[in-house]
């Protein structure tokens, strides 16, 4: 193959993927996750990073608890985070390749929100934990808590050193005599 025409497949090559990429681009800034919660309480919208765009509330969010509506919402933004997310993924495989290793970088970089065990497409109260007999009771308090915060321990600094005072040295003249000072003669 003659070098310009090797030059010439590259930067068509070079022009292809620079297509793709401002598609890609384009999508990114377009695309948008969105869920309603099962019962429709929660209706979301999230951005391509996962930032919260759009939330509404649908007549079922007035019967809720506000603990309850504020668990509902966040249980509902992370399950929109993750449908974002896959969607970047699909965005960006083309572009980098499914199985290349800026696949996988890109992937890692993306967090993806740990499913709640309880399901958040239903809004029912949620029971409290209840030991039902004895053993229950003793097993549940004698379940380790969670160490309480202690302030940190000052560090006692060590004594200040006693001061140097700068040396004094008689043979410097900073006068405009040029050779002896006054006081010297």
């Amino acid at each position: 193959m003659e070098p310009n025409e090797l030059m010439s497949s590259y930067l068509r090559e070079v022009e292809a993927l620079a297509k793709k990429a401002e598609t890609a681009k384009q999508q990114l800034k377009q695309l948008a996750g969105s869920l309603t919660s099962g019962d429709g309480a929660v209706s979301l919208t999230v951005n391509a990073a996962g930032a919260l765009r759009s939330l509404s509330f649908g007549p079922r969010a007035d019967e809720l608890p506000k603990a309850q509506l504020a668990s509902l919402i966040l249980a509902t933004a992370r399950r929109a985070q993750i449908e974002a997310a896959q969607k970047v993924t699909s965005i960006l495989a083309p572009l980098v390749g499914e199985d290349s290793d800026a696949m996988r970088f890109v992937q890692e970089q993306i967090p993806v929100p740990v499913e709640p065990d309880e399901d958040p497409t239903t809004s029912e109260p949620q029971q409290p934990r209840v030991a039902y007999n004895e053993e229950q009771r003793d097993a549940f308090q004698s379940a380790p808590r969670p160490p309480r915060f202690q302030p940190p321990v000052p560090v006692p600094q060590p004594p200040a050193r006693p001061g140097v005072r700068p040396r004094v040295d008689a043979d410097d003249d900073y006068s405009a005599s040029p050779v002896t000072r006054e006081e010297d003669w």
